[in-house]
């Protein structure tokens, strides 16, 4: 027997229970899709920092807000979130200032409504799959675990059809079952870094667009009076 060879690791996938294969296999297509949606989020989540910040300056600018809104509106697919819940707001004050005796609460009460409902709808659209990473950095360590514990177990089942045991006829058993504890851990690290990180980052975008909620309902309010 060939030690070497037999404990490469192409060997051991390919020489590994049948079990251990499909535990090996369903790891590495969770790490591919992870890491597809590491990908993705990652520009996603820069995009909406590139297009808040640009938002943020424009408005804060002193611009009229008629123009903004205008801008907004004629450039719809290439508004960020924090524009398009400006967006939302502004029409939905503008439609009820329009309205006759109408409470200035009721109007800008109205306004903050619209905003919250376009905040929730972006926040979610941000969030989307990150869910899916949480859930890859959790569970993979324990599916690689099982492959692990499966493997020994019939590694240890095939020696007792061995008169002597010997650590040649244990070490291939033993290390094909413990490269599906190793998928599973390349397969949960970066997913929990990725989550931790992209939460971290969409909270922060949370809290601008919260922020510009509540600046953009004073502004507003004082337009009212």
């Amino acid at each position: 027997m060939n030690v070497t060879q037999d404990l490469s690791i192409f060997s051991l996938i390919l020489n590994a229970s049948a079990v251990v294969q499909v535990v090996m296999l369903l790891l590495a297509g969770v790490s591919f899709m992870s890491w597809y949606y590491i990908f993705r989020k990652w520009f996603a989540v820069k995009t909406a920092h590139r297009q808040t910040e640009t938002f943020e300056r424009d408005f804060w600018s002193g611009g009229d807000l008629n123009t903004l809104y205008q801008g907004a509106v004629g450039n719809h697919h290439e508004t960020g979130a924090m524009e398009r819940i400006f967006e939302a707001g502004f029409r939905e004050f503008a439609k009820l200032k329009s309205q006759k005796n109408l409470d200035p609460k009721d109007v800008i009460d109205g306004s903050r409504r619209a905003m919250r409902a376009t905040y929730q709808r972006e926040v979610d659209a941000i969030d989307a799959h990150l869910s899916f990473l949480a859930s890859v950095g959790s569970v993979s360590p324990y599916v690689g675990l099982f492959g692990t514990v499966w493997g020994i177990m019939h590694a240890f089942r095939g020696l007792s059809n061995v008169g002597q045991a010997t650590l040649a006829s244990v070490a291939p058993g033993i290390a094909e079952a413990l490269v599906a504890t190793a998928i599973g851990l390349f397969a949960a690290i970066p997913a929990v870094l990725a989550y931790n990180r992209f939460a971290h980052e969409i909270d922060r975008l949370s809290s601008r667009f919260e922020s510009f909620m509540e600046e953009f309902s004073n502004i507003l309010q004082r337009q009212l009076r």
